[in-house]
Protein backbone atom coordinates (compact mmCIF):
# COMPACT_ATOMS: atom_id res chain seq x y z
CA UNK A 1 0.00 0.00 0.00
CA UNK A 2 1.14 3.66 -0.71
CA UNK A 3 1.10 7.05 1.13
CA UNK A 4 3.05 8.51 -1.75
CA UNK A 5 1.43 10.17 -4.78
CA UNK A 6 -0.24 8.03 -7.17
CA UNK A 7 -0.73 10.29 -10.10
CA UNK A 8 -0.75 13.53 -11.21
CA UNK A 9 -1.32 16.71 -9.29
CA UNK A 10 -1.61 18.73 -12.45
CA UNK A 11 -4.94 19.30 -14.15
CA UNK A 12 -5.08 16.58 -17.25
CA UNK A 13 -5.46 17.82 -20.89
CA UNK A 14 -8.68 15.64 -21.00
CA UNK A 15 -12.21 15.67 -19.33
CA UNK A 16 -11.48 13.98 -16.52
CA UNK A 17 -9.32 14.77 -13.28
CA UNK A 18 -8.68 11.42 -11.31
CA UNK A 19 -6.14 11.88 -8.08
CA UNK A 20 -5.37 9.58 -5.56
CA UNK A 21 -2.93 10.99 -3.50
CA UNK A 22 -1.64 12.27 0.34
CA UNK A 23 -1.71 15.53 -0.58
CA UNK A 24 -4.12 18.33 0.62
CA UNK A 25 -7.26 18.33 -1.63
CA UNK A 26 -8.14 22.09 -3.58
CA UNK A 27 -11.86 22.18 -3.88
CA UNK A 28 -12.23 25.14 -5.63
CA UNK A 29 -9.42 24.09 -7.46
CA UNK A 30 -11.86 21.13 -8.57
CA UNK A 31 -14.59 23.05 -8.57
CA UNK A 32 -12.93 25.83 -11.29
CA UNK A 33 -11.50 23.27 -13.22
CA UNK A 34 -14.68 21.88 -14.06
CA UNK A 35 -16.27 24.77 -15.78
CA UNK A 36 -16.71 24.64 -19.06
CA UNK A 37 -18.24 27.70 -22.05
CA UNK A 38 -21.08 24.45 -22.73
CA UNK A 39 -21.88 23.41 -18.74
CA UNK A 40 -24.44 25.91 -16.74
CA UNK A 41 -24.11 23.86 -13.68
CA UNK A 42 -21.56 22.43 -11.60
CA UNK A 43 -22.04 20.35 -8.70
CA UNK A 44 -18.98 19.62 -5.81
CA UNK A 45 -19.59 17.23 -3.32
CA UNK A 46 -16.54 16.91 -0.47
CA UNK A 47 -16.26 14.28 1.76
CA UNK A 48 -14.79 15.57 5.20
CA UNK A 49 -13.48 13.46 8.04
CA UNK A 50 -15.88 13.65 10.96
CA UNK A 51 -15.62 12.94 14.41
CA UNK A 52 -17.77 9.71 14.62
CA UNK A 53 -19.08 6.55 12.91
CA UNK A 54 -21.51 3.79 13.20
CA UNK A 55 -21.31 3.01 16.76
CA UNK A 56 -18.26 5.05 17.63
CA UNK A 57 -17.85 8.52 19.10
CA UNK A 58 -14.26 10.26 19.44
CA UNK A 59 -12.49 9.60 16.14
CA UNK A 60 -9.47 11.58 15.90
CA UNK A 61 -8.52 10.78 12.79
CA UNK A 62 -8.56 8.26 9.89
CA UNK A 63 -5.65 6.99 8.10
CA UNK A 64 -6.38 5.79 4.32
CA UNK A 65 -4.22 3.41 2.39
CA UNK A 66 -4.45 1.85 -1.23
CA UNK A 67 -2.78 0.18 -3.73
CA UNK A 68 -1.88 2.25 -6.85
CA UNK A 69 -2.60 -0.23 -9.64
CA UNK A 70 -5.66 -0.64 -8.56
CA UNK A 71 -7.29 2.67 -7.01
CA UNK A 72 -6.47 5.12 -10.38
CA UNK A 73 -8.31 1.90 -13.05
CA UNK A 74 -11.34 1.72 -10.53
CA UNK A 75 -11.96 5.59 -10.32
CA UNK A 76 -11.50 5.43 -14.07
CA UNK A 77 -13.93 2.75 -14.73
CA UNK A 78 -16.75 5.06 -12.56
CA UNK A 79 -15.42 8.21 -14.66
CA UNK A 80 -16.20 6.05 -18.08
CA UNK A 81 -19.49 4.64 -16.57
CA UNK A 82 -20.29 7.91 -15.28
CA UNK A 83 -20.40 9.32 -18.85
CA UNK A 84 -22.42 6.38 -20.09
CA UNK A 85 -25.38 7.04 -17.60
CA UNK A 86 -24.91 10.76 -17.98
CA UNK A 87 -23.61 11.49 -21.35
CA UNK A 88 -23.80 15.17 -20.54
CA UNK A 89 -21.24 15.46 -18.43
CA UNK A 90 -18.81 18.24 -19.43
CA UNK A 91 -16.07 17.57 -17.11
CA UNK A 92 -15.42 15.76 -13.72
CA UNK A 93 -13.24 15.51 -10.79
CA UNK A 94 -13.10 12.69 -8.85
CA UNK A 95 -10.16 12.56 -6.26
CA UNK A 96 -9.36 10.77 -2.81
CA UNK A 97 -7.07 11.12 -0.65
CA UNK A 98 -4.85 8.53 1.70
CA UNK A 99 -2.73 9.05 4.51
CA UNK A 100 -3.39 10.59 8.18
CA UNK A 101 -6.21 12.75 8.07
CA UNK A 102 -7.56 14.84 10.96
CA UNK A 103 -11.30 15.49 11.93
CA UNK A 104 -12.84 18.33 9.22
CA UNK A 105 -9.73 17.65 6.78
CA UNK A 106 -11.15 16.91 3.10
CA UNK A 107 -11.16 12.87 1.88
CA UNK A 108 -12.74 12.99 -1.03
CA UNK A 109 -14.09 15.22 -3.63
CA UNK A 110 -16.21 14.67 -6.37
CA UNK A 111 -17.17 17.74 -9.30
CA UNK A 112 -19.17 17.84 -12.17
CA UNK A 113 -19.96 19.99 -14.67
CA UNK A 114 -23.29 19.74 -16.59
CA UNK A 115 -25.46 21.89 -19.16
CA UNK A 116 -28.22 21.87 -16.25
CA UNK A 117 -28.40 21.19 -12.96
CA UNK A 118 -30.12 18.34 -12.51
CA UNK A 119 -27.89 15.94 -14.08
CA UNK A 120 -24.98 17.25 -12.29
CA UNK A 121 -26.53 16.45 -9.58
CA UNK A 122 -27.52 13.41 -10.10
CA UNK A 123 -23.94 12.53 -11.98
CA UNK A 124 -22.10 14.03 -8.78
CA UNK A 125 -24.28 12.07 -6.28
CA UNK A 126 -23.90 8.58 -8.71
CA UNK A 127 -20.16 8.96 -9.04
CA UNK A 128 -19.44 9.25 -4.95
CA UNK A 129 -21.66 6.61 -4.52
CA UNK A 130 -19.63 4.38 -6.96
CA UNK A 131 -16.29 5.67 -5.65
CA UNK A 132 -16.80 4.48 -1.76
CA UNK A 133 -18.65 0.99 -3.24
CA UNK A 134 -15.69 -0.21 -5.99
CA UNK A 135 -12.60 1.80 -5.04
CA UNK A 136 -10.02 -0.59 -3.49
CA UNK A 137 -9.53 2.52 -0.49
CA UNK A 138 -8.60 1.22 2.76
CA UNK A 139 -9.92 3.19 6.14
CA UNK A 140 -8.60 3.10 9.52
CA UNK A 141 -10.49 4.74 12.42
CA UNK A 142 -8.30 6.20 15.17
CA UNK A 143 -9.99 6.98 18.60
CA UNK A 144 -8.45 7.66 21.91
CA UNK A 145 -9.02 3.97 23.21
CA UNK A 146 -7.39 2.51 19.81
CA UNK A 147 -7.89 1.65 16.67
CA UNK A 148 -9.41 -0.30 13.98
CA UNK A 149 -9.38 -0.96 10.18
CA UNK A 150 -13.34 -0.53 8.55
CA UNK A 151 -14.94 -1.00 5.66
CA UNK A 152 -15.24 1.95 3.17
CA UNK A 153 -17.52 0.58 0.61
CA UNK A 154 -20.89 1.97 2.89
CA UNK A 155 -22.13 4.28 -0.01
CA UNK A 156 -25.51 1.95 -0.65
CA UNK A 157 -25.95 2.34 3.13
CA UNK A 158 -26.12 5.82 3.68
CA UNK A 159 -29.01 7.28 3.89
CA UNK A 160 -30.27 10.57 2.91
CA UNK A 161 -32.89 10.54 5.03
CA UNK A 162 -35.71 9.80 3.04
CA UNK A 163 -35.69 6.15 3.75
CA UNK A 164 -33.89 5.18 0.47
CA UNK A 165 -30.73 4.08 0.54
CA UNK A 166 -27.98 6.21 -1.64
CA UNK A 167 -27.13 4.43 -4.85
CA UNK A 168 -29.67 1.55 -4.34
CA UNK A 169 -29.00 -0.57 -7.34
CA UNK A 170 -26.02 1.54 -8.18
CA UNK A 171 -27.44 3.11 -11.34
CA UNK A 172 -28.57 6.53 -12.77
CA UNK A 173 -31.99 7.78 -12.20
Amino acid sequence: MSAGPLTRLTPPDGPNWIDCGPGALDVGAASSWVVSPDCGAVVTFTGTVRDHAEGRHGIERLEYEAYEEYVIPAMETVASEARRLFPDIGRLVLWHRVGSLVVTDVAVVVAVSTPHRGAAFSAARWAIDEVKATTPIWKREHWPGGAEWVRCDHAHHDDDGGGTPVGAGRSAP
